[in-house]
């Protein structure tokens, strides 16, 4: 993974073509870029974050915002009671209790 300017890319390598291929996995919008050499791609990838910043100043809208802290979540009725008695026995609110759980599993996934 790459960050830059706020917008994090992801690669990967195409043995068959030989090239290191990309695309920034934190908007919605499609930003893509490739090259052939680590330094060349990650080149790329700044480029192309700064084509997509300049395009979007060009037609005079806003980039996309990468995310508003607000996440819906569908769950079982079963699940939810649980996770609701989870958190009321720590003393937190549902979203607090989530939100810490999610917290320490990225953490630990980095």
């Amino acid at each position: 993974m790459m960050e830059y300017k706020g917008y994090v890319g992801k690669v990967e390598f195409d043995d068959e073509a030989g090239i290191f291929h990309g695309d920034v996995i934190n908007t919605r919008d499609v930003i893509t870029f490739q090259g052939t050499t680590v330094d060349e791609v990650r080149q790329a990838f700044h480029d192309s974050v700064d084509d997509y910043l300049d395009f979007c100043a060009q037609l005079g809208q806003a980039p996309e915002k990468s995310f508003t802290g607000k996440f819906v979540l569908r769950l079982s009725p079963d699940l939810h009671r649980k996770i609701y008695i989870a958190a009321r026995a720590a003393g937190k609110s549902l979203n607090a209790w989530v939100a810490e759980r999610l917290d320490e599993t990225t953490a630990r996934a980095h």
